[in-house]
């Protein structure tokens, strides 16, 4: 049997960190694959969804050049974009690509790894063990129980991309980050879309006002919304897809189902290994460790945070953890705030507490909101929708940001940054930006806030007096 320092379950985004850091620390690092090095997030996810984005986003510009003063005669045809998808895809998994990965051993496409007991894993038969080991196992697509709907022929981010053409019409049942960002995309290249999903409004995780300005450039592209939807049944009928909803039936050509993801739990045999789990994932404390000491669960298994940048961050801080000689207060996760981004058009980002989330919790703030439109560069450019809108408590503190609007997925950094290191909207406001670049936009956020506090007439009478 074959012994190693670490053992990495799952080579997506957590998984791919940990062995990266692990061998260049000079570690020796198994790494077990049971599809393709990169995980759903390379192969099937935001990666491949990013590509197909980009394509709808270059049709959609070709058909609307009257915007920029340019007319020319066009006639748009979609050749195969899926393929070109998929052939960027092939480009990134190169030699390249997996040089970082030459001082691991890796398995890859040899099946399920399972735990044996606490330091020892089976795949295909073979037998490792390790002094640590990372599950890295992700999660799959969840299928909600509506009747019917297991029955018919559906697309998830798994298969999606390996559509051969750009069908007619379109079903979508999830309004999140997946279903909005492939709503737009199936659109721009040519199908008729809709779009059902049990929430109030468009990306639930997010601000409310800012999923009105998405919903509003959806219905103006013709991508139909239906909030608060509720789904009877679905069925096929003469090789179509039929959806019941709300007494009203919905025919299409393909149906996507986008409803959250669950984590993939089952395979591994966690009981042989004593670890414990629940309905959302692998039970960790703040430094990803489950249970049993030599084991962590990072990124989307332990169901904390479903995105690919906290997966690698997760990873990285519980690599750190293991090779630290003393517990470390710095490697905790929730010292360090998420941000994540919608990449529709406009893009949709947010970090920290949105006005619904602190209003809960009962928390005391001050809002202060930039119109894209107010600005030269947003309206010049051809993109004034959108708003940057900020949560400010005691003493300036920044709680909260979200920002729909051109490159709000670059502009929320700086707020997470923010967040992380205490800084106050003062601090920003005080910072530099270079014009007129779109993120001048946060210095112009700050810089109402601090106009708005100048209205207070004790303050102007004692400003004219020191003057």
């Amino acid at each position: 049997m074959k012994k190693h320092d670490i053992i990495v379950i799952g080579m997506g985004p957590a998984g791919m960190a940990v062995s990266a850091m692990g061998s260049a620390m000079g570690l020796k690092v198994l790494a077990v694959e049971k599809h393709k090095v990169g995980g759903e997030c390379l192969n099937v996810g935001c990666i491949p969804s990013k590509a197909l984005l980009k394509a709808a986003e270059a049709s959609n510009t070709a058909m609307n050049l009257q915007k920029y003063g340019i007319e020319l005669d066009i006639f748009a045809k979609n050749k195969d974009p899926m393929n070109v998808v998929r052939e960027k895809i092939s480009g990134i998994n190169n030699k390249k690509f997996m040089k970082v990965f030459e001082k691991v051993d890796l398995v890859i496409g040899k099946g399920e790894a399972e735990f044996l007991d606490s330091k020892t894993i089976l795949v295909d038969g073979k037998k490792y063990s390790a002094k640590k080991i990372y599950i890295a196992s992700g999660t799959k697509p969840m299928i909600p129980p509506i009747p019917g709907l297991k029955d018919v022929p559906s697309l998830t981010n798994l298969n999606i991309f390996e559509t051969e053409e750009i069908p007619e019409t379109m079903t979508i049942i999830g309004g999140g980050a997946i279903g909005t960002e492939m709503a737009q995309a199936f659109s721009r290249l040519g199908s008729k879309v809709n779009i059902f999903h049990l929430d109030d409004h468009l990306i639930p995780l997010g601000d409310a006002e800012a999923a009105q300005v998405l919903e509003d450039k959806f219905t103006e592209e013709g991508i139909g919304v239906y909030n608060k939807a509720s789904i009877e049944k679905v069925e096929e009928k003469d090789g179509r897809i039929l959806t019941y909803v709300d007494g009203k039936v919905f025919k299409s050509d393909k149906i996507l189902v986008a409803t959250g993801r669950s984590p993939v739990l089952e395979p591994l045999k966690l009981e042989n290994a004593g670890i414990k789990y629940g309905k959302k994932g692998i039970i960790v404390d703040q430094h990803m460790r489950t249970n049993v000491k030599n084991i962590y669960a990072i990124g989307d298994c332990n169901g904390k945070f479903l995105f690919s940048h906290a997966a690698m961050h997760q990873g990285m801080l519980a690599l750190m953890d293991a090779v630290s000689p003393v517990p470390m207060g710095m490697l905790k996760r929730d010292r360090y705030p998420v941000p994540w981004s919608v990449f529709t058009q406009p893009e949709v980002s947010q970090v920290g507490l949105t006005h619904e989330q602190a209003d809960a919790k009962g928390i005391k703030y001050e809002v202060v909101k930039k119109s894209y439109e107010s600005y030269g560069r947003t309206v010049a450019d051809g993109h004034p929708e959108g708003f940057v809108k900020i949560l400010i408590g005691k003493r300036g503190r920044i709680l909260g940001a979200s920002i729909v609007g051109e490159n709000a997925s670059e502009m929320i950094h700086e707020w997470t940054m923010a967040i992380q290191y205490k800084k106050t909207i003062l601090d920003i406001m005080m910072m530099q930006h270079s014009f007129p670049t779109i993120s001048m936009m946060n210095k112009m956020v700050a810089e109402d806030w601090m106009m708005g506090k100048m209205e207070s007439p004790f303050l102007k009478k004692f400003i004219k007096m020191l003057f």
